[in-house]
């Protein structure tokens, strides 16, 4: 289950970095037109593109340390900020 409190805080931390400014296509939090394909493919899909990686964005968004858990909580955040529900 995804911690939003700590998922904003990883989010700022690792995620904004790309995601903040749109670099490379990375969709920006709350943009629903970016996020409405992606929310449909469902949460699972997301979380493992982000621990693989996918197109332009390295493996746990080039940060690995950050733990499988970190990457839920990640995901969760930006999921729920998008249209998703949880």
């Amino acid at each position: 289950k995804s911690d939003p409190i700590k998922g904003k805080k990883i989010y700022q931390a690792t995620c904004a970095l790309c995601h903040a400014a749109g670099v490379a296509g990375a969709p920006k939090p709350g943009d629903m037109a970016a996020w409405g394909p992606r929310v449909a493919q469902g949460y699972a899909t997301l979380y493992n593109h982000a621990i693989t990686g996918i197109r332009g964005m390295p493996a746990k968004g080039g940060n690995p340390s950050l733990s499988e858990a970190d990457i839920a909580n990640a995901v969760g955040y930006m999921f729920s900020e998008s249209g998703g529900k949880l």
